[in-house]
């Protein structure tokens, strides 16, 4: 595969492939940009597609170039935000930085990778050199974006401070003389204005390559910690393996495609793709062995069904519970997923749902205070209780 297929591999856009092309030709390691913004500790799998993007261009000899965005991040992205962020101390963002960049390395090679803070720059500048920054785009150019659009459209506020966010980052692209930028879908505005202010500079222009975002858990909505519908990369093996054995058959073709750049080999069982996939996921943040110890115990649980040995998580129920209750409690509090009562309902009907080994049928039925045993919450997982 030639490098520029491999680069351009899973990309949901560049701008321009012809560019890109040519920047290749010039014979020198490219200088490739990722941006992120420390606003939480955690990397999850939705963080690891840019970050995997940036580790194929290492693979190919390009400098990785990782900006923290220790003070874009005390603004927050407003990409594809209905309302502005909660803003951060910059003690908050440095604190979370540590982690994240221990995370990002079980990606990236730590070897061939240059960290830096977009402090550096911006924090010593005058306030005459920001006004002359912001003097360098129009109030026109911002509020084409389509969040804010909407936002205006709904009669919900734009606070000055977030119209500041896709100026600095295109900064950052002139300070780091980037000729490659990656991010997501929702990030293609702010790295056009990048390109924008390096040839107002007088630089080359960076190419702009997009990658898809990935759904959470549910389905429904980008992954994301405090959606609770994500998987973290420092997730244990047996829960990593568990979250993603949860998510639908749809979803598991769109995470195969995102993932792996690969689609379900044909005639392979549903359940027998989503263990490969879980398995593959493991394997690439906590190794073979671990990965092999998660599918055994998940055969364990669900397929064996031997869930008195198997290792569950706890569940302390508060008191006396129905078992509608119990399901959208545990379900919540062991493996991060959101259920409606109408949702367990469903399951208890269905059959779905066990205690000690026999089924639940009776919506309305409750679990003593002080009960111990297992409760199985649906067909891929079950819970500890007592």
């Amino acid at each position: 595969m030639s490098d520029l297929s491999f680069l351009m591999r899973g990309c949901a856009k560049v701008l321009s492939e012809q560019e890109l092309e040519s920047k290749l030709a010039l014979g020198r390691p490219l200088r490739v940009k990722l941006g992120v913004d420390p606003t939480a500790p955690d990397i999850h799998l939705g963080h690891s597609i840019a970050l995997s993007k940036l580790r194929d261009f290492q693979d190919r000899g390009h400098e990785a170039i990782l900006i923290i965005g220790d003070f874009t991040a005390m603004i927050g992205d407003p990409s594809g935000r209905s309302v502005t962020r909660p803003q951060l101390t910059h003690d908050q963002v440095m604190e979370n930085a540590k982690s994240f960049q221990e995370q990002a390395f079980k990606i990236l090679d730590r070897e061939r990778a240059t960290i830096v803070f977009n402090g550096e720059w911006f924090e010593g500048m005058s306030f005459e050199e920001v006004i002359r920054l912001n003097s360098r785009v129009t109030l026109q150019q911002m509020l084409v974006r389509e969040d804010f659009r909407e936002r205006l459209d709904k009669g919900l506020p734009i606070r000055a401070h977030e119209i500041q966010y896709p100026i600095m980052q295109g900064w950052d692209s002139v300070m780091v003389k980037a000729d490659v930028e990656l991010g997501g879908t929702d990030q293609l505005f702010n790295i056009m204005v990048g390109r924008d202010l390096q040839k107002e500079e007088g630089m080359p222009q960076q190419v702009a390559m997009v990658v898809p975002i990935l759904e959470g858990l549910d389905g429904r909505k980008k992954m994301s910690k405090s959606l609770g519908n994500y998987v973290g990369l420092t997730d244990k093996p047996g829960d990593m393996f568990g979250k993603l054995m949860s998510v639908s058959d749809e979803l598991m073709v769109r995470y195969y495609d995102v993932l792996f750049h690969e689609q379900i080999p044909d005639g392979m069982h549903p359940m027998d793709a989503k263990k490969s996939l879980a398995g593959r996921v493991v394997e690439r943040f906590h190794g073979k062995a671990e990965a092999a110890a998660a599918l055994e115990d998940f055969n364990m649980r669900f397929s064996a069904r031997n869930l008195d040995e198997a290792e569950l998580p706890a569940f302390s129920p508060a008191g006396a519970r129905d078992f509608v209750s119990l399901v959208v409690e545990a379900s919540a509090a062991c493996f991060q997923t959101t259920r409606s009562r109408s949702d367990a309902r469903r399951l208890i009907e269905g059959g779905s749902v066990q205690w000690r080994g026999g089924k639940v049928t009776d919506p309305k039925a409750e679990l003593p205070a002080g009960e111990a045993g297992v409760l199985k919450l649906d067909k891929k997982r079950a819970v500890r209780i007592g």
